[in-house]
């Protein structure tokens, strides 16, 4: 019986481990790095803004110097006996409209004219460690501390001793440095703000789609099969999107399909239950009312007996089936001889097929030259049964049955096996095109294509060899034979050379229920 509690059990809903969606996820990045970006693009700038604008202030400082020097070398032309007072008073307003102090001083650093506070009377600007740095220059501009204000001072000499001084607060020089700084914070507020809204319509391109699939998941889920999930993309999305969604549409072909042969299968099954049923039915009701001459009644007890076991069969490949794919299936590998196996059924097939008229040719390994393979006896003698009953049941009268075992060159699939046994069973009875031979192990396949046609049993037999040859490790094979009909054929790795182990279970979980190994008419065409 199925583990209905296993059966029972849902995996985990992936929404209770839900977090933030993509959208918001992309958003928030693309946010946080414009938001990193801005940061680094302002501190760099910044530092960098600062000091070319003290630099920019130094220079126009000191023209502002060359140009009122040249005006000061001219006799009286800054002093209160001027002969022009109009230059005077453009040059006073000039520095002053720059918050420039401008000092004239005499030799002994007493103030002679000033812009601004200080004329007469002596200014810390022009100490006497200046004066003894400004006795061999011309000119001159520094950054110094006057009464604890960092200040630019540019010097120029003129004749007479005299000293001229322009002096420019630093605050003052950087106003420029403020005003650029300002014009940079509102571009960076612009561009985060452009860079925000990039990132929520980009989320929203990649959510979008997402939804439209989840949706399109949720449908198959629920039951719908007519979901289209590429109505729901946009035109040239991303590739990766565009990926999951032929994925999905595939999944809900597939699924289609899957369903599709599910129904066909049941429908093939319940009319296979039903003949026997029918004649059962028919038989036993015939005895119960006592309709049943005598003679007549051992006749009916053999028909109720063979359509039984029938039935039994056809149940036992149900299960069989339904157990090749669950967790408790059960196969005990360990080294097994071809030949032996082949020799045991021969036994039992020579006298069934010179019973139908059938010549029966065995091939088996050369003398002294065993072929064993890594597998289950008893699942190997199964394959070979169902093989053999398929063979039988459509092979014509004097056509011949092949039963092999050899060992051949490995196929490519293979990967580091060099050779491997081989079971055969052939034929010379109708075979099987190319097309046949490509689905020949899938369920009902041949059954379906045909029933009518050809003898038939309940359509089992081949997908129940190719999930057993599966489950042993090697795999099943269709083709024609040289005989003109159809050869069927099972591959497994050769067992090591000198290897005695014991039987390896592949798995091991629940009892072993034991399978029919005689004959099975149960194989399809």
């Amino acid at each position: 019986m199925p583990d209905l509690g296993r059966l029972s059990r849902r995996p985990r809903k992936a929404s209770s481990r839900r977090g933030r969606g993509l959208g918001s996820r992309t958003a928030l990045v693309t946010t946080a790095v414009a938001l990193l970006a801005v940061i680094i693009t302002g501190a760099i700038f910044l530092g960098q803004l600062g000091r070319v604008g003290e630099a920019q202030a130094r220079r126009a400082l000191g023209r502002q110097a060359d140009l009122v020097a040249d005006l000061a070398r001219r006799p009286g032309a800054l002093t209160g006996q001027a002969r022009d007072p109009e230059l005077r008073a453009d040059v006073i307003r000039a520095v002053g409209a720059q918050q420039i102090s401008l000092l004239m001083l005499d030799p002994d650093g007493l103030a002679t004219l000033a812009v601004g506070p200080g004329e007469g009377r002596r200014v810390p600007v022009l100490t006497a460690g200046t004066r003894a740095r400004l006795a061999g220059t011309s000119e001159n501009t520094e950054v110094r501390t006057v009464a604890g204000r960092r200040v630019l001072v540019s010097t120029r000499q003129l004749s007479g001793g005299n000293t001229l001084l322009l002096i420019q607060d630093v605050s003052a020089a950087r106003e420029l440095t403020v005003a650029e700084s300002r014009r940079l914070l509102i571009a960076l507020v612009v561009a985060l703000t452009v860079a925000t809204v990039a990132g929520l319509v980009l989320a929203r391109r990649l959510a979008r789609p997402l939804r439209a699939l989840a949706g399109a998941a949720h449908g198959l889920a629920s039951g719908r099969r007519d979901v289209d999930v590429t109505l729901a993309l946009p035109t040239g999305g991303p590739v990766e999107i565009a990926d999951v969604a032929d994925a999905l549409a595939g999944l809900a072909t597939a699924l289609a399909t899957s369903e599709a042969r599910q129904r066909e299968f049941l429908l093939s099954v319940s009319h296979e239950l039903r003949t026997p049923l029918t004649a059962i039915r028919g038989f036993a009701e015939a005895l119960a009312d006592g309709v049943t001459p005598g003679p007549e009644a051992p006749h009916a007890g053999r028909v109720i007996l063979d359509e039984a076991l029938r039935l039994d069969r056809l149940v036992q490949d149900l299960l069989d089936l339904a157990r090749l794919d669950a967790d408790d299936f059960r196969v005990d590998l360990a080294p097994v001889d071809l030949g032996r196996v082949l020799a045991d059924a021969a036994d039992v097939w020579r006298r069934r097929c010179a019973a139908e008229g059938i010549p029966l040719r065995v091939e088996g390994p050369p003398p002294g030259r065993p072929v064993v393979v890594v597998g289950d006896a008893a699942r190997l003698r199964q394959i070979l049964d169902g093989l053999a009953e398929n063979a039988l049941r459509v092979v014509p009268t004097g056509a011949p049955i092949v039963l092999a075992a050899r060992a051949e060159p490995s196929p490519l699939g293979l990967v580091g096996v060099l050779e491997v046994g081989v079971l055969e069973v052939r034929d010379g009875g109708p075979g099987l095109t190319a097309d046949d031979c490509a689905v020949a192990f899938d369920r009902s396949a041949l059954y379906e294509r045909y029933r009518g046609l050809r003898p038939v049993s309940t359509g089992l037999g081949l997908a129940l060899v190719g999930r057993l040859a599966a489950r042993l490790g090697g795999s099943a094979r269709a083709g024609a034979a040289a005989e003109g009909g159809a050869a069927f054929s099972v591959r497994l790795p050769l067992a090591p050379l000198g290897g005695d182990e014991g039987p390896v279970h592949r798995r091991a979980t629940g009892p072993r229920r034991a399978l029919a190994v005689g004959p099975s008419r149960d194989a399809p065409p």
